[in-house]
């Protein structure tokens, strides 16, 4: 016993239009692949920084003396690759953390501290210098990078 398949021209059109579906959604798929392959890197934003000092004289002759990181805020978007390059410009030493992401550093007086990240997360963080962290001791100093 033999088994004979009939096969209508509306099925071998329904197939080859199946295939087509088929072939084109595969090229699509590689193309867009490809495409990502090719495509260029994000940009690194680079935000230079400063440490800055004020001094000023009370009325009863004491001196005050604060420190700041400048500028004070940086507005980033999330995904960017960043860079901070933060220059020594007053004070023999900042040692910094940015908490919630992770980072801690020290810039030194004369030098530039580099630091490099990703901006995976919404929100605005701190960078805390760890020396002068209250007004007791010429702070606080404390900037924020806000990830929009």
């Amino acid at each position: 016993m033999s088994n004979i398949f009939v096969v209508s021209k509306k099925q071998l059109r329904l197939i080859y239009l199946l295939v087509l579906v088929i072939v084109f959604t595969a090229v699509c798929l590689r193309w867009n692949q490809s495409n990502a392959a090719m495509s260029v890197p994000k940009e690194t934003q680079v935000f230079q920084l400063v440490t800055g000092e004020f001094k000023t004289t009370l009325a009863n002759g004491k001196e005050l003396e604060v420190y700041r990181w400048d500028p004070a805020s940086i507005v980033v978007h999330k995904g960017e690759v960043v860079e901070l390059r933060i220059t020594g410009v007053n004070g023999a030493s900042h040692p910094f953390i940015i908490q919630e992401l992770g980072i801690k550093g020290e810039v030194h007086k004369g030098q530039t501290t580099v630091v490099h990240f990703t901006a995976d997360q919404r929100g605005t963080f701190a960078i805390e210098c760890l020396t002068h962290s209250s007004l007791a001791n010429g702070g606080p100093m404390v900037g924020y990078i806000t990830v929009l």
